[in-house]
């Protein structure tokens, strides 16, 4: 008698959240196929009969946009559609308890670090010997870089340290191996990232050990780039600025996470750094780092934030005239110290702030782009889109920050470096030709 041949287990990753959790789904991605496990990422052919869900647990449109995602899968594996359903990350680490009473059809929740627990599930170890071989789901010219986990800050408004922990920072030698094995598969760009990169190193060296973490990185050959995100301005480590400044390939860029321009919300929010000192750092770094471009994140709507504060940060975004600035509205998370706090802003209003500050923002970043008509920059290609090859100067990040469009009459080759003069500006955008 013929029995009917049993379909092979596929796994497709589906991720959510920040470019920290991107970087944890790779590392699964490369656990799993180094068990010779058939995985995918974010597959759109949707023949994958396993799902796992790397959830963002950050502030609540996030939450809620996970909880969508796991809830969309659910009816999936309830209608026959897939046979597993698992979920892990930030989300599931916080909520596992009540999600697995509330979504049923969840086959088992992880959290954060239970790396090992979820290939267990797949009959799957973890290899040591993967550390430094990881494989990238973003365009193959660059990739994210994590150097740390969890963080030790205490600001009042931040779940982060209750889904990923205190701070843990990797082994120089591990992070020296991960970039030299991504530079050998072909990648040009690499963005550091850590819930706060100033504090590398102090937990394992017992000193700050970024600059050093530069000097070495700079020395990889074959790296072009290499890009900060998410530095702490608290007692920011000076040191590299140096390094930055004697290394061409370390990119003019910082991401610097600001969320205020009131010193009472800088003491209610609990930064450690006062507004005069947070002013004498940005003009520190422009001294340091000449036309280095500066990326800021703020919130708007923190409790007990009165109109006046709203209009300290206003002020302050005119004067430092940042060249990326993005603005969150407050979300009031449980077991945060501001979650002491009544939420009493109410939302339409926390949403006026923002535009207010983006609207301001626009016209900075305008006026700015401006100044580039009739320059020549370096561009790195990402993608053609439509009309045009879309591509970024160093001053840019992915998926965040400006791109430079050129007409796709013009041939470029994706992954690849180019002059190009710009010859109009948009707020976000500019436009140019190869020279």
């Amino acid at each position: 008698m013929k029995t009917k041949a049993k379909t092979p287990n596929k796994i497709n990753i589906v991720t959510l959240g920040c470019s920290k959790n991107l970087v944890d789904s790779e590392v699964l991605l490369t656990q799993l196929k180094g068990n010779n496990i058939a995985a995918t990422h974010e597959a759109s052919n949707n023949d994958a009969n396993i799902i796992v869900i790397n959830t963002c647990g950050f502030i609540e449109r996030a939450k809620q946009e996970s909880i969508d995602t796991i809830l969309r899968y659910a009816d999936a594996k309830t209608a026959g559609s897939i046979k597993k359903l698992y979920v892990t990350g930030c989300l599931s680490h916080r909520y596992k308890e009540e999600l697995a009473q509330e979504i049923p059809e969840v086959d088992a929740w992880f959290g954060t670090m239970e790396l090992p627990a979820l290939l267990k599930r797949f009959k799957a170890t973890y290899k040591h010997e993967l550390l430094g071989e990881r494989l990238t789901t973003t365009a193959k010219h660059y990739a994210y870089l994590k150097i740390s986990e969890g963080c030790d800050r205490p600001c009042s408004f931040c779940a982060i340290p209750l889904m990923r922990g205190k701070h843990a920072s990797k082994p120089m030698e591990q992070i020296l191996l991960e970039a030299k094995n991504l530079v050998k598969n072909g990648v040009k760009e690499i963005m550091l990232i850590a819930q706060d990169l100033t504090y590398y190193g102090i937990d394992i060296y017992r000193k700050r050990k970024l600059a050093e973490l530069l000097d070495e990185l700079a020395q990889v050959e074959g790296l072009a780039w290499i890009r900060l995100h998410y530095a702490y301005p608290a007692s920011f480590p000076l040191e590299i600025l140096p390094v930055m400044q004697k290394h061409g390939n370390i990119c003019n860029y910082l991401d610097i996470p600001l969320q205020t321009g009131s010193d009472a919300m800088l003491k209610a929010m609990r930064r450690g750094i006062t507004r005069p000192k947070t002013e004498q750092l940005i003009q520190n770094i422009r001294e340091s780092v000449p036309g280095i471009a500066l990326r800021t994140t703020l919130i708007a709507g923190h409790p007990n934030e009165t109109e006046a504060d709203h209009e300290e940060t206003l002020k302050f975004v005119e004067k430092m005239r940042f060249d990326r600035l993005g603005v969150f509205s407050y979300s009031h998370e449980e077991n945060t110290h501001a979650f002491t706090m009544p939420d009493n802003v109410p939302e339409d209003i926390k949403q006026a702030r923002v535009s207010e500050i983006m609207s301001l923002q626009e016209d900075i970043s305008l006026d700015i782009n401006q100044a580039k008509v009739g320059k020549v920059f370096k561009v790195l290609f990402d993608r053609k889109e439509g009309g045009f090859w879309v591509g970024r100067t160093e001053y840019d990040s992915p998926e965040v920050d400006n791109e430079v469009l050129v007409s796709a009459e013009s041939y470029v080759r994706l992954g690849d470096f180019a002059q190009v003069k710009i010859h109009e500006a948009q707020a976000f955008d500019l436009y140019g030709t190869l020279v």
